[in-house]
């Protein structure tokens, strides 16, 4: 992620040749948000929800935010943090892993107490994060470093760093023990094997500018990657192959799965606006509906119980003079809840 929100960058154009899929025989979603969560002032980046606890956690400037969505019960400082980036709870639950872009730490927290069990220098501005169900790994992504930390989640020992440079950005696993990851800078996928501890390949993305959000879809076989200048890439794993461009709203910071439902969600920045993808039929993913939300909403998180999405924000003010970022108005953050009708 290139930076913590509030912060905005600047509005990039779309392809003209890119055209969204049509043809998908599933129905358009009907979405909206249907209430809003208040939190302290400060920047936030990406979120997650603990479907066994209940909770949703925000990687914040300053803390880990937590909510329990029973009972909208809010902890604007829950565990304290130097420029949060992921939170992401692990052990059914009991501790989270949390990455720390200003001290270069990954901390593993008590999500009882909020206290550090654990903490693991992982490298230059540690950002996105995920656990590798086929290593059993803590991934992490470092695009100061340009490296990937792996970190052993039962001892927090640093297993090892993997040189990839393009400026990392989100990750996520195929099952099978390779990482698919973003790299901003080279407008590429890259392709890791976690066990060997090596860069398999780098697949160019055409017509993508700056990828961030990412998700990999169809049992590993899909990675849909959320790019800056409004379109989102479907690449087949196996070959590398560009298989679809997508048209979405423009500054993305996240791709949200919900497999369970076939889709996938794309929240836009800039526009405001949640994309909904039907990713069931893996030949073709098609965009199916957009749902309003609001300006500054570029990250999020999925209740796979519900089928809840959490999309953090405030209302930012336009941008002055030769600055391309507006900036948060204090007392306006908020968390979007994003629901499905019916």
């Amino acid at each position: 992620m290139r930076r913590i929100a509030p912060f905005l960058p600047a509005c990039l154009m779309v392809a003209a040749a890119v055209l969204p899929a049509m043809g998908h025989a599933a129905p358009a979603p009907d979405y909206a948000v249907v209430a809003t969560i208040p939190g302290a002032d400060g920047g936030w980046d990406y979120a997650s929800v603990d479907p066994v606890r209940g909770r949703l956690y925000v990687a914040r400037a300053a803390a880990v935010m937590a909510v329990d969505l029973a009972t909208g019960k809010v902890i604007d400082t829950f565990a304290p943090a130097q420029r949060a980036h992921a939170v992401l709870p692990i052990d059914n639950g009991a501790t989270l892993v949390e990455t720390d872009g200003t001290t270069g730490l990954t901390r593993f927290i008590n999500a009882d107490t909020g206290a550090d069990i654990a903490k693991v220098v992982t490298g230059k501005k540690p950002d996105a994060a995920y656990f590798d169900s086929a290593t059993g790994l803590i991934v992490v992504m470092n695009p100061g470093s340009s490296a990937v930390t792996l970190l052993d989640p039962k001892t927090h020992a640093l297993v090892r760093m993997i040189s990839v440079p393009g400026g990392l950005e989100a990750g996520e696993g195929d099952g099978k023990g390779h990482a698919f990851i973003n790299l901003e800078e080279a407008n590429a996928l890259a392709e890791v094997d976690l066990a060997a501890g090596k860069l398999v390949r780098r697949i160019p993305l055409a017509g993508c500018d700056g990828p961030t959000g990412l998700a990999v879809l169809a049992g590993g076989t899909r990675v849909l990657s959320a790019c800056a200048n409004g379109v989102a890439t479907v690449v087949d794993a196996a070959s590398g192959k560009l298989l679809q461009t997508l048209k979405v709203g423009e500054d993305p910071d996240a791709v949200i799965a919900d497999p369970a439902r076939g889709l996938a969600f794309v929240p836009s920045g800039h526009d405001g606006t949640l994309t909904a993808i039907a990713i069931d039929d893996p030949a073709k993913f098609a965009v199916v509906g957009t749902i309003p939300t609001q300006v500054g909403a570029r990250t999020g998180a999925l209740d796979p119980r519900t089928g809840r999405i959490y999309l953090p924000t405030a209302t930012m003010t336009p941008a002055e003079g030769a600055s391309h970022h507006g900036q948060a108005k204090p007392g306006t953050f908020v968390v979007l809840v994003v629901a499905p009708k019916g």
